[in-house]
């Protein structure tokens, strides 16, 4: 069965926090640190700080906004 993953890193260089979610939590991982290009580029290293699992895509998501919704708390 597959798990989607709801985040939160946190950049300790920078203090800034990303909110996310994916199917495969490792492979994210190394892409927001060491893949691609933008605004997680950036704000290197990450560290993730939290975590929740779901097993369907569409809760992951939804979690995904709520969390956003309050980032003003972190």
């Amino acid at each position: 069965m597959e798990l989607f993953t709801t985040y939160i890193l946190h950049s300790g260089c920078k203090k800034h926090i990303y909110i996310g979610f994916t199917s495969n939590l490792i492979q994210r991982i190394i892409s927001h640190n060491k893949l691609g290009h933008g605004w997680t580029a950036k704000h290197r290293p990450w560290k993730v700080i939290y975590c929740e699992y779901f097993e369907e895509k569409a809760l992951a998501m939804t979690r995904e906004k709520a969390l956003k919704q309050y980032r003003w708390l972190l």
